[in-house]
């Protein structure tokens, strides 16, 4: 079995991390026609009747720990797939996945396409209120990836679009940027994508009931830590009450500014992240502008390779004459302490027209040695703005903290050290695969990382003590809001995968309304995804009633940081040494609850991360 789709796997993950990262007219052509195809492929495999019985009957007694894991993995893929049905209903489980193929690929390609179109230009000083340096050289290079019509243009890539509605002074012009950012895949037109939810939800649910589920969250979350939607679904409400209270008393300071200076109007979403940096600076005295001089792109990326070093060991080279996929692709070779060969790394960095929104990592070979060593071949792609030539990339700290969250991801593959790929790298359960992203976040706000790594794109200074201290001390500034924004689309995600919605003529826009009039969702917030461009959710199954494993995940990490700070040292070898081995070496060798127990010595509670999300009563 794991031979048989070797090759397969290895040119299906080179196209489809193309068609993610450089896309085309054609490569898309051939991915709406491909992705179908694959479908009904694996559909071939894992409803086989033959090769079914055969792998079911395989004794356990005999094989090594990670044989029993493949053959347990095995089985469980091929029961989930539907292997145990009548011959009517495996033929309509061929056909959903077949269909859902098609669908996800539609659902990107349309999103892709609204984001590519959109262009906000910035004509003239009145265009540029408020928006310091960094800001309209971003925008300024944007307008030329854009063809160079206007001199400064806002895309809708999320480094441009938040510090937009952060710094402009122009209201009117928040508003048009805000609105095109959360209406992208709702156009009406042909890209629009509410028909295609429809479809999706509908579909499965249809396959969670022919496998015997009451819904498909409850299909989903079978196979996962949480183990029940109703697991999941407490976590959620758990945080949400202390977080919407949060988010009521920063909206009331957030009025209470406008107020102040003479406005006559009530606060907005579109308003909210301008209100909430003058709050910032009135309590903290921290400005954004004057924090991202000292986070350039090539000092953070340091940062985060420096961090690897001093915990696995871990030494990077960059490699100048390796083929890649675009000019802005950089590489770099990975080896252990004693030169041994780890892999290689690509960091895709830049926003452009042919990439998806977003930042995520992916394989383009995922190590194994089940023919002998095999590398990994690890890419981490992002959507940052690109600065004019000569000038340096600069990121605000939530942007760092996205790298380093991304480069986590990137530890999980290159570390992995198991002998089958059914098992490697990030193959986990869906709320086990962001703890290794969200603990690394953690060394990003150590004072010791950023001492050594935030220094002045233009001086090399060390960012100024004072402002390194109110930097951190700022770190659950707004939390009520970014918690409220994020568990508000988990919640939604959750809620509509327990219904069966798809089948009533599903308007997923009203479902969303009243979804959260039933949370008491804030007026003046979003939600972090609304459900036309959740491509998390509707691209693919992967994070399907499964938005919520990011907090899920969270509760682990908060935890898990605990044991370095317990330690007495953020580079604690033992526990280090521990943390590569169970949880970024391990891949999918054990259960998820065995794994973070084998490292921790227990399970977690949700104690540390309310208190990191600065929610504890």
């Amino acid at each position: 079995m794991e031979r048989a789709g070797l090759a397969l796997d290895r040119v299906a993950g080179v196209f489809y991390n193309l068609t993610g990262s450089h896309t085309n007219p054609e490569l898309q052509a051939i991915e709406r026609t491909v992705g179908p195809k694959l479908a009904r492929h694996g559909s071939a495999i894992y409803l086989n009747a033959d090769l079914w019985a055969r792998i079911a009957a395989i004794p356990s007694d005999g094989l090594g720990d990670e044989e029993r894991r493949v053959l347990e993995r095995y089985r469980t893929r091929f029961r989930r797939a539907g292997a145990d049905l009548a011959p009517e209903a495996k033929a309509r489980m061929a056909e959903i996945a077949a269909r859902m193929s098609e669908l996800g690929t539609r659902f990107s390609q349309n999103l892709l396409a609204d984001e590519s179109r959109f262009v906000l230009p910035l004509d003239g000083e009145d265009d540029l209120a408020g928006l310091p340096p960094f800001l309209r050289a971003a925008a300024a290079s944007a307008a030329q990836e854009r063809g160079g019509e206007h001199g400064h243009v806002v895309t809708l890539s999320r480094s441009l679009i938040e510090p937009f509605l952060v710094f402009s002074t122009r209201r009117d012009l928040r508003e048009r940027a805000y609105e095109a950012w959360i209406r992208r895949g709702e156009s009406g037109a042909e890209t629009d994508n509410r028909v295609i939810i429809r479809e999706i939800v509908q579909l499965r649910a249809e396959r969670a009931r022919l496998l015997g589920y009451q819904s498909f969250a409850h299909y989903k979350l079978d196979d996962t830590m949480a183990a029940s939607p109703e697991a999941a679904t407490a976590l959620l409400t758990e945080v949400w009450a202390p977080a919407q209270k949060r988010a009521g008393a920063e909206r009331d300071r957030l009025q209470a500014i406008i107020a102040a200076e003479g406005g006559n109007f009530a606060l907005q979403a579109h308003d909210w992240r301008h209100y909430a940096e003058k709050l910032r600076r009135a309590e903290h005295d921290l400005d954004e502008g004057e924090v991202k001089a000292y986070l350039p792109l090539d000092g953070m990326i340091q940062a985060a390779f420096d961090t690897a070093a001093r915990l696995f060991g871990l030494a990077f080279e960059e490699l100048a004459d390796v083929p890649r996929y675009h000019p802005d692709v950089r590489v770099w070779r990975v080896t252990n302490r004693d030169g041994s060969e780890v892999g290689l790394f690509l960091g895709d960095y830049f926003a452009r027209a042919s990439k998806r929104s977003g930042a995520w990592m992916s394989a383009f070979r995922s190590q194994e040695r089940l023919n002998g060593p095999v590398t990994p071949i690890i890419v981490n792609v992002m959507n940052f703005a690109k600065a004019p030539p000569g000038e340096a990339a600069l990121l605000s700290f939530d942007d760092a903290r996205t790298l380093f969250h991304e480069f986590g991801h990137a530890l999980h593959g290159l570390l992995s050290d198991v002998t089958y790929p059914l098992l490697a790298g990030t193959a986990v359960s869906g709320d086990f695969v962001e703890l290794p992203s969200q603990l690394y976040e953690h060394w990003l706000e150590q004072p010791e990382v950023l001492r050594a790594h935030a220094r002045h794109h233009r001086t090399g200074e060390p960012m100024p003590e004072a402002l390194l201290t109110k930097l951190l001390a700022a770190r659950t500034f707004n939390q009520g809001f970014a918690t409220v924004e994020y568990t508000a689309s988990a919640i939604v995600d959750m809620t509509l995968h327990l219904s069966n919605a798809g089948e009533g003529g599903l308007d997923v826009l009203d479902f969303e309304t009243e979804a959260l009039k039933r949370i008491a969702m804030p007026a003046e917030i979003g939600m972090r995804h609304r459900s036309p461009h959740f491509a998390h959710i509707f691209s693919g199954d992967g994070y399907a009633a499964g938005y919520y494993s990011y907090l899920w995940s969270e509760v682990l990490d908060a935890d898990a940081f605990d044991a370095f700070r317990e330690a007495g040292d953020i580079f604690h070898p033992e526990t280090a040494a521990r943390l590569r081995r169970y949880v970024y070496g391990a891949g999918n060798l054990r259960d998820p609850r065995d794994a973070y127990t084998l490292f921790r010595g227990r399970l977690p509670s949700t104690g540390p991360l309310l208190k990191k999300r600065g929610l504890a009563a």
